[in-house]
């Protein structure tokens, strides 16, 4: 039978829609576009929250306060968080004590049961002693050199000496000194040069870092 040219045309055109259908699937004809890989999961060092900084460590108390008690006059000197007090009234009664002093608070002890407790902060001490059986209260205030606690112990010409000093903010002294066990108020202290003349023999009294 002899194709008429609309056969031919129709034909044709099936043709080009067979050819095109084949090449759409062989490129996988999509007009969306690529779907993008997915983003890796954040390592879980990455997402965790950052440890918090450890506090700072308290720095070691250096302090002295001194002041005047109703049963005496007392210093308390700390070096790097050791504390050394002493309590004098100048003519008979001393004792001294050791202990510490961190976080505010103040805690001492003497060699005879007696013992010094309280708090110190914004310039001041305050707490209370027991001796004798008996609670004295106390508050004392910052001082600074030449002021504060000097102790002085020696043996001179074959004599055990052993002395206290507290000086107060006003340049007033306190203090005994012990001479082969008999006490008697302290010679005044130089404290320009840091000595003081004890029956003839000069010594240099130190701010005690603790006691011996």
């Amino acid at each position: 039978m002899k194709s008429t040219p609309l056969l031919t045309l129709l034909g044709g055109v099936t043709l080009g829609a067979v050819v095109l259908a084949l090449s759409v699937h062989a490129t996988g004809g999509n007009d969306e576009p690529p779907v993008p890989a997915a983003a890796p999961a954040a390592t879980a060092e990455a997402s965790a929250a950052p440890s918090p900084s450890p506090s700072p460590t308290e720095a070691p108390v250096n302090a002295t306060w001194a002041g005047r008690l109703t049963a005496g006059t007392l210093a308390i000197s700390v070096q790097n968080g050791v504390a050394v007090a002493y309590l004098c009234d100048g003519a008979a009664i001393e004792a001294w004590f050791q202990g510490t002093a961190a976080g505010g608070r103040l805690d001492l002890a003497g060699r005879a049961g007696e013992t010094l407790s309280g708090t110190f902060g914004e310039g001041q001490a305050s707490g209370q002693i027991k001796i004798d059986d008996q609670a004295l209260p106390f508050t004392v205030t910052t001082v600074t050199a030449p002021s504060g606690l000097y102790r002085a112990t020696a043996t001179v010409r074959g004599a055990q000496v052993d002395g206290g000093w507290i000086v107060l903010a006003d340049g007033t002294q306190v203090g005994l000194v012990t001479v082969d066990g008999v006490t008697r108020p302290a010679p005044p202290l130089d404290t320009a040069t840091g000595r003081v003349t004890v029956d003839g023999d000069v010594l240099t009294p130190t701010r005690p870092r603790e006691l011996s």
